[in-house]
């Protein structure tokens, strides 16, 4: 003890004072190292690829819409977990990404912080608040954000036919609308996700329908239109406004199973018309189609259509007088 005290007793002020300093300068230094080291770890994305199996995941995130924000924002591991992961990759050294079997990794809670709630950070983060949609896959369903949005990972914008990996045996027919996304039909303006008739429109009408949903900015314009070529080559229809038929356009078009409507179609709703008139001469006896009279979209036969028609096998006669017999 003696010893200790003489030598201690024998340092001078001033080195002493160098020691604290170089102590303090070490602590300070360590702190400030460990912090940076943390800092680097926890919110720098280039952390990740320090592991060459995240390469394609980071290029995948940096061209994504998420790309301002830190990877872990989203993905939330334990330090024990974390810590797991660091011995695997040392220890095995893989060289492929485990399948996920499954597994949820980003959950549902950490997406509506921004794309329900608001955080201040994202102020341009897209709202499904008022999203059918979302409502229906979401709230009702309870299917989880990246079972739709990142099913390839870091690509949020679902493919145009993903639908149909629960929706199966919904593809469309019909050579024009091979091209088509589903939500280039199915509508998030109505609750039932189903196609209005202004839908139809967007491809089948002028470019004043087009115009106005997409002043809507919905889910299925912002992400999913139809292409030009698609849209250049749709039949274009005029549905006047008093045609007796105003129901929608899937009632008599079925894309999912026949895309053009043929006279069983029609008898589906007009059960008695054979019996109405000369219908079961032409219908039943001559196998005439709907259509051969009644023109599409606007149905009612006129005058001017009658003369067209009628006098193609026999003498004009008047259309009322042909449906009372």
């Amino acid at each position: 003890m003696k010893g200790l005290r003489w030598m201690h007793e024998g340092i001078p002020l001033k080195g002493k004072i160098i020691i604290a300093v170089l102590f303090l300068a070490l602590m300070v230094g360590g702190g400030v190292v460990a912090f940076k080291f943390y800092d680097f770890t926890q919110n720098n994305p280039k952390f990740c690829i320090s592991c060459h199996l995240m390469k394609p995941a980071y290029d995948k995130w940096e061209e994504s819409e998420h790309s301002g924000i830190n990877c872990h924002e989203c993905h939330h591991l334990s330090i024990p977990e974390q810590n797991r992961l660091l011995i695997n990759f040392i220890l095995h050294r893989p060289k492929t990404v485990p399948p996920r079997h499954g597994k949820v990794i980003v959950p549902w809670k950490y997406c509506v912080k921004c794309h329900w709630e608001t955080d201040e950070r994202y102020p341009n983060a897209k709202k499904i608040n008022y999203s059918p949609l979302h409502a229906k896959h979401y709230f009702m369903e309870q299917i989880e954000c990246s079972k739709c949005h990142g099913y390839v990972v870091h690509e949020f914008t679902p493919d145009a036919k993903f639908c149909i990996k629960c929706h199966q045996g919904k593809e469309v027919h019909g050579e024009g609308m091979k091209g088509l996304a589903c939500l280039n039909c199915h509508t998030d303006r109505r609750v039932d996700l189903k196609p209005g008739r202004k839908k139809c429109l967007f491809c089948h009408g002028d470019a004043s329908v087009r115009k106005e949903l997409l002043a809507d900015e919905t889910l299925d314009v912002t992400h999913y239109q139809p292409s030009k070529e698609i849209i250049n080559k749709a039949v274009k229809i005029n549905v006047p406004k008093n045609a007796p038929m105003q129901f929608y356009c899937y009632e008599c078009h079925k894309p999912h199973e026949k895309v053009r409507p043929d006279y069983g179609t029609c008898r589906s709703c007009h059960k008695q018309i054979v019996n109405v008139g000369k219908h079961t001469m032409h219908v039943q006896t001559m196998g005439l189609e709907c259509n051969t009279c009644h023109k599409p979209h606007s149905w009612r036969v006129t005058k001017e259509q009658a003369k067209q028609i009628c006098t193609q096998c026999h003498e004009y006669k008047e259309p009322l007088e042909f449906i009372g017999g």
